[in-house]
């Protein structure tokens, strides 16, 4: 391992990448990104109850891809690096626990595609965001014509990824990419923040949420409200269940051990 990522467990745990100054999404980072991602999967719902996606530095969360790798995956020679950067991308996106992208710059290419996986996003006014693959004749790779029609809609998605615009903070609030905008050197403090008031919920029932949410883009609404059902059967047989009723009745904080 070269350090390209960084690890901090913890009930908030941190997830950084560090590759500066743009924190390019390289071959290298992108398996060190896998192995942090295999350790949090098996994360027990109590240790780690949110992660925060953040870049080093205030340039870049991640600028994308290294244009200079581009000529070594022409035709079936770049196949395995194309599926290892998908492959990133959805274990990611299928992280048990929630995730929120620390957006502190700019968020291009992969980059974006790698926010995209993230619950929620935060950027500082100075960020700016887009997927201009286009722009350099490639498209987008790891889920950005996927997930930015999931997010924005598919005729605002078409709009930035046709023409490979870049949008600045407060457009890419307006259109629903980002959640909120915030100063500039604030998003990693307002993403801990957000973790924190997430973190005190049921870890059990935040991570039922996380995955019912993700059904309901996946599955029929009947579907999804018989999977919605069978999670409330399982949730209301946990001890964490039985606590926060105790905790209300008693006017106190809950204490909650993701049992």
């Amino acid at each position: 391992m070269t350090g390209l990522v960084e690890l901090e467990p913890g009930r908030i745990a941190h997830l950084i990448l560090v590759n500066p100054p743009l924190n390019l999404v390289t071959r290298e980072l992108l398996l060190e990104l896998d192995a942090a991602l295999g350790t949090l999967e098996t994360a027990a719902p109590a240790d780690v109850r949110v992660v925060v996606v953040t870049g080093r530095g205030d340039r870049a969360f991640s600028a994308g891809s290294d244009v200079g790798e581009f000529e070594a995956q022409r035709g079936a020679a770049g196949r395995a690096r194309h599926e290892l950067e998908s492959g990133v991308a959805t274990r990611l996106a299928r992280l048990p626990m929630p995730t929120i992208a620390a957006i502190e710059g700019n968020a291009l290419g992969g980059g974006l595609e790698l926010a995209l996986c993230c619950d929620l996003r935060i950027a500082s006014e100075r960020a700016r965001l887009g997927l201009p693959e286009v722009r350099l004749a490639v498209t987008p790779g790891a889920g950005g014509t996927q997930r930015l029609p999931r997010v924005v809609g598919a005729a605002r998605a078409r709009e930035l990824i046709l023409t490979g615009r870049v949008i600045d903070a407060r457009e890419a609030e307006r259109i629903g990419l980002v959640h909120q905008v915030v100063p500039a050197g604030q998003a990693l403090a307002t993403a801990d923040a957000v973790a924190e008031e997430i973190a005190t919920r049921g870890p059990l029932a935040v991570r039922e949420a996380k995955r019912l949410i993700d059904l309901a883009l996946e599955l029929g609404i009947d579907a999804g409200l018989a999977a919605e059902l069978d999670a409330s059967d399982r949730i209301f047989a946990s001890d964490d269940m039985l606590e926060g009723a105790h905790a209300f009745f008693g006017k106190r904080d809950p204490d909650y051990h993701g049992r």
